[in-house]
């Protein structure tokens, strides 16, 4: 799987742009703020109709312009073509020239993985950070898992609106209760396989970088102990007193641990952006297991930020994406990449909204 063609118009600060990729390396070259990390964003956003910076549409419109289209090119089994315009008043996605009506059909054409700098907030930030990391996997991985996430979000927004009203009606709280049990017992049962696999692959991807140093371990801790509709009849009173449903995976925390130590708590910084890395890692051994092909990965200035030793334990995983055809795009402001990469990359020069080839490097 790889992006053959990306175009962009009035994307953040693209006011066109139309460039054809190959699989492999693409490091993209230039200094601050001229449109490294928004070429990865709309990348992003073809994957998953979401930006990782965690903003609104509005936000990636190019000022002064109406909205936004990004389109590209992705070869894997086949040719998909996509297409997506996003404005305050008008929004469409196609996928070969046809309407998408759910995401579960769209969802999987393009399989990306992101490292930037905001991934620290999967380690030291809330919990619900580590939930959508786990909804956003499990939904990479089986695209079937967003229904079932989106019919447990609908009933538990009607029962606390239910919740709020002065007399509940009953019957009515009785049957989103029960839409809410149903959703959220499949959602517990997928995380709750996903987390040992994603543990051991975390596990292992830390110990690549940090050269065995600590022990990591992910423990998936759920709000719902046992049985999830004894649970929240027991909790009926105290959910009518606050007026909200206390129980249920939006209430899930997905434990990291180091050394069978809280990583939040007592991890140092640089273990922290390390654990952050290894989670990327996992999440894309991960996929690459599943599908059997690699996602496109996004490192966002990710390798300024470590060491040559741990840098160097980034290097199997885009190694093992270069050999499968898969692709890496890489943000820096200067070269200062592992000699294994170097001899392989293809050199792009971004400035002030603008992307032109360099001269390939040399293989000696």
């Amino acid at each position: 799987m790889h992006l053959a063609h990306l175009r962009l118009r009035d994307f953040r600060n693209y006011a066109r742009l139309d460039a054809d990729f190959g699989p492999g390396f693409h490091l993209l070259l230039g200094g601050n703020a001229q449109g490294k990390t928004n070429l990865l964003e709309a990348i992003y956003l073809l994957a998953t109709l979401r930006s990782f910076r965690g903003v609104g549409g509005a936000q990636m419109v190019r000022h002064g312009a109406a909205g936004y289209f990004v389109g590209a090119r992705v070869l894997a089994a086949g040719t998909s073509d996509i297409r997506l315009y996003w404005s305050p008043t008008a929004r469409s996605l196609t996928l070969n020239q046809r309407p998408v009506r759910r995401l579960t059909e769209y969802l999987g054409t393009l399989r990306a993985v992101v490292f930037c700098t905001e991934d620290l907030q999967l380690v030291k930030g809330p919990a619900a950070r580590r939930r959508r990391f786990l909804d956003l996997l499990l939904t990479q991985a089986h695209p079937g898992y967003l229904s079932v996430l989106q019919r447990y979000l609908q009933a538990l927004r009607a029962r606390n609106a239910l919740l709020k009203a002065r007399t509940p009606d009953p019957a009515a709280l009785a049957g989103f209760t029960a839409e809410l049990v149903a959703a959220g017992n499949e959602i517990m049962r997928q995380r709750r396989e996903l987390v040992p696999r994603l543990s051991a692959l975390t596990r292992l991807a830390y110990r690549r970088i940090a050269h065995d140093a600590e022990e990591v371990r992910l423990d998936y801790a759920p709000s719902v102990k046992a049985h999830f509709a004894e649970e929240l009849n027991r909790a009926a009173e105290r959910e009518r007193a606050l007026r909200l449903t206390l129980l249920g995976p939006h209430r899930d925390e997905l434990r990291i641990l180091l050394d069978e130590r809280p990583a939040a708590q007592f991890a140092s910084e640089g273990q922290k952006r390390t654990l952050a890395i290894a989670f990327k890692m996992a999440q894309a051994e991960y996929l690459t297991g599943l599908h059997g092909i690699p996602p496109v990965l996004l490192l966002d200035d990710v390798m300024g930020e470590l060491d040559a030793s741990r840098r160097a334990g980034l290097l199997p995983l885009l190694e093992r994406a270069h050999h499968a055809s898969g692709q890496v795009f890489m943000t820096c402001t200067e070269e200062q990449w592992p000699a294994e990469l170097g001899r392989r990359l293809q050199r792009w020069q971004v400035r002030a909204g603008t992307l032109r080839p360099l001269p390939a490097t040399s293989e000696g």
